[in-house]
């Protein structure tokens, strides 16, 4: 599958189908329409978009949804996506920049030290 982007609305989708492995199309409006507001047309119109990218698979009968991605693989993309944008695709950047900018806690600190000694090994 090739590195696809999902906008916000679109995340909200997944977040659904990622929670409960499949659903049913008219479900997923019901919940999305209690928690966002979405109007039945719009989900569905996002639904087909993700069909239509590839990220998720329709099951007939009951239009049945599936996620066909991991989160995991879209938080990948994502990141690269923000990396790539904010800083020029540098890890070394960013760390620099958010520690700079940031109170970390000492705990925070050795959290993050612990994660560099893990990598090293």
């Amino acid at each position: 599958m090739k590195e696809l982007r999902l906008h916000e609305g679109e995340l909200n989708v997944m977040e659904l189908l990622w929670s409960n492995k499949a659903l049913a199309a008219k479900d997923i409006s019901k919940i999305i329409k209690e928690y966002i507001g979405w109007e039945k047309n719009t989900t569905y119109t996002v639904i087909k978009r993700l069909i239509d990218k590839g990220a998720v698979t329709r099951e007939d009968p009951g239009f049945i949804c599936k996620a066909n991605i991991t989160k995991r693989k879209v938080q990948e993309i994502e990141t690269k996506a923000l990396f790539d944008k904010l800083y020029n695709g540098s890890l070394t950047n960013f760390i620099s920049d958010y520690m700079y900018h940031q109170k970390l806690s000492p705990e925070q600190l050795d959290a993050l030290e612990n994660l560099i000694m893990q990598k090293r090994q």
